[in-house]
């Protein structure tokens, strides 16, 4: 009985969790839709998340983008197929691998910062000092990042994909020879507006991801975690796990119903 009742505890504590994760969720929204906004620290946030990850997304799509050339022209030429280089190159970057490896790159940089950022400030007992000074914490901290978040991402996964595909055209017409009117023309050919829109729809639901994880254990750190640096520690590395975990989970489920269709 003492293995059915730790089991149904944790089961109960588990729900609780989600239950307050999905109220943060639901009051970040409704304050973000109504006014007033705060625009000084949402440009500020944006500068944050998007501007500052610029050089991040630039290396990891040219890399991505050169693999996948690579990669790709080994594999394509064995089937006598080299020509559909660019279509492959471009829609794995744009379908997939852009906005997901994107949306893990901003995780690792800006979502572990936000969290440690507002954990520390909830140890401090700055949150409580807002809440005390009559102002709403949600409208000062999790409604900048989360419209940062949401505005950003698509953003970056454009930039991504831009470069992954022109680091797959050095790959494939500057090093292996193909041509590069092949290259882009089957693209051209096969690349659809749908598959655009796929992209970024998903980076949109990951930029929520993102920002809803890391203020939620950030404004929450302590209350599960523990304090002190230690609590922050813990925080920080539970949002950035969770973050890159229901990135995937979530990206295979948008895949998997086939909603863009």
């Amino acid at each position: 009985m003492d293995l059915v009742r730790k089991l149904g505890e944790s089961a109960i504590k588990a729900l609780f969790r989600l239950g307050r994760m999905g109220i943060f969720l639901a009051k970040a929204f409704a304050f973000s839709v109504t006014p007033p906004v705060k625009l000084s620290l949402l440009i500020k946030q944006i500068q944050f998340i998007g501007f500052q990850s610029i050089s991040v997304i630039f290396l990891t799509g040219a890399f991505t983008g050169m693999v996948l050339g690579y990669q790709g022209f080994n594999t394509l030429s064995r089937f006598g197929s080299d020509a559909f280089l660019g279509p492959m190159v471009g829609l794995s970057l744009i379908k997939e691998m852009g906005p997901v490896i994107s949306a893990l790159m901003v995780t690792g940089r800006a979502g572990s910062s936000i969290t440690a950022e507002i954990g520390i400030m909830r140890i401090s007992e700055q949150i409580d000092a807002l809440e005390l000074m009559g102002l709403n914490p949600y409208r000062y901290l999790i409604v900048p990042r989360l419209l940062a978040a949401i505005v950003c991402l698509p953003l970056l996964t454009a930039i991504f994909d831009v470069i992954g595909i022109f680091g797959g055209y050095l790959i494939g017409v500057k090093m292996l020879g193909l041509s590069s009117g092949v290259y882009f023309g089957e693209m051209v050919s096969y690349v659809e507006m749908g598959d655009i829109l796929e992209g970024l729809i998903k980076s949109l639901n990951f930029g929520v991801i993102i920002a809803w994880v890391c203020c939620f254990k950030g404004f929450h750190t302590g209350f599960y975690t523990g304090f002190g640096a230690e609590g922050v520690s813990k925080a920080t590395t539970q949002a950035v796990v969770l973050s890159s975990v229901l990135i995937l989970v979530w990206d295979y489920f948008l895949t998997s119903t086939r909603i863009f269709l």
